[in-house]
């Protein structure tokens, strides 16, 4: 396999999945996502959308930016913008950069998410209960469902929780929304 994001991931899921002793067909059940697509997935043939690694996320305890921390090599302290690692799923309008430099064992993660107009994102249920969040809200209005409770949210705006339950980001207006979110 060559080195581009896709395969590196698709081997992390295969390996994650072998590693908890999972077959196809037990995570697609625990992860809601078909047995087909979760082998497509692991053998790189398609790249995975926000969806489906936030399902198996969940799954697995962990949050994207450590799944996608895990596929990089090394812990290098200092990442430039043009080094950083950046993720999109132009279905979704979602584009995410990883500010932090990628390691496995620092606690927190930093990154740079920009959200196309009109875009409704759904999780449901966080990578690891109680995850922390700091959202830093730098352009446009959103509106986020955290479980029962509704935030708007406009620029300038930070919103502090921690995630236990379903979440839902929607981008208000005709405007793109940008944030910068803080994950412990």
């Amino acid at each position: 396999m060559t080195d581009t994001l896709t395969e590196k991931l698709a081997d992390r899921l295969k390996n994650l999945r072998q590693e908890r002793g999972l077959s196809l067909d037990r995570l697609a059940g625990q992860a809601g996502i078909s047995r087909a697509t979760l082998s497509r997935l692991e053998k790189g043939e398609v790249s995975p959308t926000t969806e489906h690694l936030g399902k198996l996320c969940s799954v697995y305890g962990l949050t994207l930016t450590r799944l996608i921390a895990m596929v990089e090599d090394g812990f290098v302290p200092l990442v430039t913008r043009g080094a950083q690692l950046i993720w999109q799923d132009a279905k979704q309008g979602f584009t995410r950069r990883s500010v932090s430099p990628p390691s496995n064992s620092l606690g927190v993660e930093m990154i740079d998410v920009l959200l196309a107009p009109a875009a409704d994102i759904a999780y449901d249920a966080p990578p690891r209960p109680g995850l922390e969040h700091h959202l830093y809200l730098l352009e446009g209005e959103m509106q986020i469902t955290l479980g029962d409770h509704l935030y708007h949210v406009k620029a300038g705006d930070c919103l502090r929780y921690q995630l236990y339950g379903p979440s839902r980001f929607q981008v208000l207006g005709k405007r793109a929304a940008r944030y910068v979110m803080g994950l412990l």
